[in-house]
């Protein structure tokens, strides 16, 4: 167990509906994800734990098993080479502090022990946790993709934050 009475470990497959419900949750309360439709199970495992872009997805989980939120690195085309890309969904109720930091340490070893010499982060301009928790964790903002439509219309910015690890 990690400080805070949570541990983060490698997420499998038999973690994907649990985690896939924290995202959904997440997805119904909105304004915070570029998510907009709740996942399928099988969309979900494809794009977050097993798919063939998935580099890593870490769970972060109570001593009862009680799943607390992840985070997963993929790989995404439109980065430049040896960037990862990131994602990171944790619980809304009740929330629990520092368990995003904690997947971001381990999600940080993970992407140097890979060689990637950089992680994207992609947030809603409207998130206002999200911003927050990337820049404190050390990551600075290099583009700014203006009014991109959601699909009620609504356009927002798109914010893309970079940790360098070279």
């Amino acid at each position: 167990m990690v400080e805070g009475g949570f541990e983060i470990r490698p997420a499998t497959m038999a973690d994907a509906d649990a985690l896939r419900e924290i995202l959904n949750r997440i997805i119904a309360i909105g304004g915070t994800t570029a998510h907009e439709v709740p996942m399928a199970l099988g969309e979900f495992q494809d794009l977050y734990v097993g798919g063939p872009e998935c580099l890593s997805c870490l769970i972060a989980e109570t001593a009862a098993d009680e799943a607390l939120g992840f985070q997963a690195l993929t790989r995404n085309p439109d980065l430049p080479r040896g960037w990862g890309d990131i994602a990171t969904f944790t619980r809304r109720e009740p929330r629990r502090p520092g368990v995003g930091a904690a997947l971001f340490k381990a999600t940080e070893r993970l992407a140097r022990d890979l060689g990637l010499v950089a992680i994207n982060a992609t947030i809603r301009a409207d998130n206002y946790a999200g911003i927050p928790y990337y820049e404190k964790i050390g990551f600075q903002t290099y583009k700014v993709a203006p009014a991109v439509p959601l699909l009620d219309g609504t356009t927002v910015d798109r914010v893309s934050k970079v940790f360098r690890l070279d």
